[in-house]
């Protein structure tokens, strides 16, 4: 394998399956079954998975909600998000534990670097929720913390097309795909794969981001291998 140790990010709207909402069980069944496929190959994995398909904190800010209280909603749902992949995950035979970035027991473990290192190393895979635990900062810059803390090889991101492009593929068929991307260029040219705080910390802490489709079965394990389409940013 390329990557012995990695960062999954997920984005909430993907376990909502095609509508985006409520989490949808065959979506969750087929993500643990690509985990457990990598995991089984001694791959250490860590995931952080987004709120959007039960609440995003931004968008009820927008509504009226105060932003701290509509953040702090946005952090429970990426918790229940991850209590429901970490019961798929077990289902699939893997040892799964949620940590939150402030106490929530007992429905899960209070986050402490050391203590989920040390649950990667023995082979199970951690969900870590709650975001940073801070207002203002989305599960992309939580997913670069997370990513650079643990010292992990990549941090991936799953998501619905197969990289980066310079335009909507969906939109536009003539859009062009990226092989490889600087973090420089990313932001001069506002492609939105993540925000602005996590491509500062990653390009900081020297931490490649991998974008790949996470939908196409058997992609994750190929990402992992270094094969398959995907675009890589980084600093070169």
């Amino acid at each position: 394998m390329k990557y012995q140790r990695i960062l999954l990010k997920l984005s909430g709207e993907a376990l909502g399956g095609p509508d985006g909402t409520g989490l949808d069980e065959q979506v969750m069944a087929s993500y643990a079954s690509q985990i457990a496929s990598i995991v089984n190959k001694g791959v250490q994995v860590a995931i952080v998975i987004g709120g959007g398909n039960i609440f995003r904190g931004l968008s009820g800010a927008q509504k009226g909600f105060d932003r701290v209280h509509g953040d702090q909603m946005g952090m429970l749902a990426t918790v229940i998000n991850s209590i429901g992949l970490s019961v798929a995950l077990r289902s699939a035979g893997l040892k799964a534990e949620v940590f939150t970035s402030t106490p929530m027991q007992p429905m899960a473990r209070y986050y402490m670097r050391d203590e989920v290192e040390a649950w990667m190393k023995a082979g199970g895979v951690a969900l870590i929720a709650g975001g940073t635990g801070n207002p203002f900062f989305s599960t992309d810059s939580a997913a670069a913390l997370r990513a650079c803390e643990l010292h992990c090889d990549v941090l991936l991101k799953g998501t619905k097309v197969d990289g980066v492009y310079d335009a909507d593929p969906v939109k536009n068929p003539g859009a062009k795909r990226y092989e490889t991307l600087s973090f420089v260029k990313a932001i001069a040219d506002n492609l939105r794969v993540m925000d602005l705080t996590a491509f500062t910390m990653c390009s900081e802490n020297g931490m490649p981001i991998v974008v790949f489709n996470m939908n196409e079965k058997g992609t994750l394990e190929q990402v992992v291998e270094g094969k398959g389409r995907f675009t890589i940013l980084s600093n070169k």
